[in-house]
Order: structure tokens, then C-alpha cells, then sequence
């Protein structure tokens, strides 16, 4: 019983980073109808802008590690204005193929760093572990899922109760009608891929406790794309939730099935619903 709930916290844990992820990739697709596949690279250079910037530059780690967060931001919404916006109008393979070659770019810049391209660092935070008893927890398990529950409430505050939320939303919904009501889409559509491209970041912060701070930590975003389908690629609270689901059967399926086992259950679930459920688990609502 002490080993499945070790592995059930494990599996709540990297769900809310594949949650996170998920939550990316719907809050781009929802504003602009793109699927972004240069997430997981974001995701891989904000941990290491983090860790650079507290093991290099000396800066205190939760500075370093908000820095990050806004760096990353400030880019997706630079390569929104400067790249991104010119796929508009064009095939969806145009922006596919434009956000895979970005993607390439970043992890081929952090590849030329010889630090970064050969050895696997750590950020010092929730290393420890937590006892209840007889019961022993991980503390960055722990740290994850409460930063993601947090981050949670504050995006269900942003989307629901400020203006620029709701405008957001707004956009989301129609474009069109939300132009003809003043809302400046273009602005929309920037500040969507900067939150998209910080909630990468900030899902690489949350992982590298758990997996260390690697070139190829990025990958995580091929199991966390499932979970955006499942949500049905419009739901927010369907990706988080899919997520997490998705998380917990990985960890359940490495606890039951034989070792290298778990690493397609996400895509097996992921056909399984579909065939149930065409829309995804969201029911293709286009909900906040």
C-alpha cells in the first residue's frame, strides 16, 4: 500500500507537468487555431535559463527562476510578432512546420553549449523528502502539485475576472465578432503564445526537480500532447485534467506492467478515448 501511494503521488505529479504542457498547447490552439509543436523546447530552455542564470550568474533561485518564466514569455510573444503572424491565413502545415523549426533552433542553440549538451544538472529546490509515518514522499512531488494547483486558480481568476482574460476569451471564441467589438485580436494572439510559451517554462522548472535539467527534457511534450487531444484541444480544464489522468495511468502501468511498459500507455489511452469520444474528453467545448 506505501508503494502504490508513492507511485500515485509520482503519477499526480508528472500529470500536472504533462497538465501544464497540455494547457499550452490549448491556450494557442484556442487563440489562433495553431498547433504548436516547439513547446517542449520551451520547456527545456526555461529550465535551463533558470539554472543558468542561479548557477552561472548568481542570481538567488527564485529570482533566476522568475526571470526565466518572463524571458521565455517576452520570447514566444517576439516570435509571434516577428514570425508567427506572417502563418496566418496560410495552411495549418505552414505554422506546424514554422514552430518545429523554431523548436529546432532553440534546442540546437542550448546544444551548443558544451555544459548544457553533455551533462544533466539539477535546481537546488524540494530535494528532500517528506515522512508521515512509515509513508516517505518525495518534497518536489509534493511542490508540483501544489504549484500547479495554485497556477490553476490563478489562470480560472485571470480568464474569468479581468478584462484582458475575458478579451482573451473573447477572441478565442470568435475572432470576428470580438474585432468588431473594439478587442485588438492581434494583441490577443501575441499575449497568447506568451502565456503559452511561459507555462512551458514554468512546467520545466516543476520537472526538473524530478528528472534533472537535460537537453532532451522537452520530449515530455510528445506525452503531454495526448493530453491536449483528450481535453478535445479547446477545453483548459479538460488538458489540466487529462494531464494529470494521464500522469497517474503512466505511473500505475510502470507500478503493474513489465519496465518500458508505461511509456506508450499515454498513446493507448490516448486511441481508446478518441475511438469513444471523437471530440475529446471536453466534448469539444470551447470552454475556459
Amino acid at each position: 500500500m506505501l508503494a502504490f501511494v508513492q507511485v500515485l503521488a509520482s503519477g499526480v505529479a508528472i500529470g500536472c507537468v504533462y497538465g501544464l504542457v497540455a494547457l499550452s498547447f490549448v491556450l494557442i490552439y484556442k487563440a489562433t487555431e495553431t498547433v504548436s509543436f516547439m513547446q517542449g523546447d520551451l520547456l527545456m530552455l526555461g529550465a535551463f535559463a533558470a539554472l543558468g542564470l542561479h548557477a552561472f550568474a548568481g542570481w538567488p533561485l527564485v529570482v533566476a527562476a522568475l526571470a526565466a518564466v518572463l524571458a521565455v514569455g517576452g520570447l514566444g510573444a517576439v516570435l509571434e510578432r516577428t514570425v508567427l503572424r506572417r502563418a496566418l491565413g496560410q495552411p495549418h502545415l505552414v505554422a506546424v512546420l514554422l514552430t518545429f523549426g523554431l523548436g529546432m533552433m532553440m534546442r540546437g542553440g542550448v546544444a551548443s553549449v558544451p555544459a548544457a549538451a553533455q551533462d544533466m544538472h539539477r535546481l537546488p529546490f524540494a530535494a528532500d523528502t517528506l515522512a508521515i509515518g512509515p509513508l516517505v514522499l518525495a518534497t518536489s512531488h509534493l511542490w508540483v502539485i501544489t504549484a500547479t494547483v495554485l497556477l490553476a486558480g490563478v489562470l480560472a481568476a485571470f480568464f474569468r475576472h479581468t478584462r484582458t482574460g475575458l478579451a482573451l476569451r473573447a477572441c478565442s471564441e470568435d475572432a470576428r465578432s470580438a474585432a468588431l467589438m473594439g478587442i485588438p485580436v492581434a494583441r490577443m494572439h501575441t499575449l497568447a503564445w506568451a502565456l503559452g510559451a511561459a507555462l512551458a517554462a514554468i512546467a520545466g522548472l516543476l520537472l526538473a526537480p524530478i528528472t534533472f535539467v537535460h537537453l532532451n527534457m522537452g520530449f515530455i511534450a510528445l506525452k503531454a500532447f495526448p493530453a491536449a487531444v483528450l481535453g478535445g484541444l479547446t477545453s483548459l480544464p479538460g488538458a489540466l485534467v487529462a494531464g494529470v489522468f494521464l500522469g497517474v495511468a503512466e505511473a500505475l502501468a510502470g507500478l503493474a506492467l513489465p519496465e518500458g511498459a508505461k511509456d506508450f500507455v499515454p498513446y493507448v489511452l490516448l486511441m481508446a478515448a478518441l475511438l469513444l469520444f471523437p471530440q475529446g474528453l471536453g466534448g469539444g467545448r470551447g470552454r475556459a
